[in-house]
């Protein structure tokens, strides 16, 4: 029996780095977005329960396909094994920087 494919995508939303894990990514027709499909989160029956990873599986509960800009993109693996969904703030302790964005009407700080 052949192996199903699974990725880890890390992209950043709404100030929070999002990691999770999806049997499907490719390319979207929609020009500047990368598209992931079938995401897997652990077993809801399991008795251990990381709320993080809960809260990642409600906010894509019933989501058939997600569309995630390809600047927000961190990275893209592919792995053996599924690890634990998390999210995580996206700061000044963090060495994780998110892509500048230019906001229109504000004026440039430097």
């Amino acid at each position: 029996m052949k192996q199903q494919r699974l990725y880890r995508v890390a992209f950043i939303n709404k100030g929070q780095l999002y990691e999770v894990y999806a049997r499907s990514v490719a390319s979207s027709d929609l020009y500047g977005f990368i598209e992931i499909e079938e995401l897997v989160f652990g077993e809801r029956s399991s008795v251990v329960i990381d709320p993080s990873e809960e809260k990642l599986a409600a906010e894509f509960d019933n989501v058939k396909r997600s569309f995630i800009p390809m600047h927000a993109v961190v990275r893209i693996d592919e792995v053996d094994k599924r690890g634990s969904a998390k999210m995580t703030p996206v700061g000044d302790s963090s060495n994780v920087t998110p892509f500048p964005l230019y906001t229109q009407g504000k004026s440039d700080p430097s």
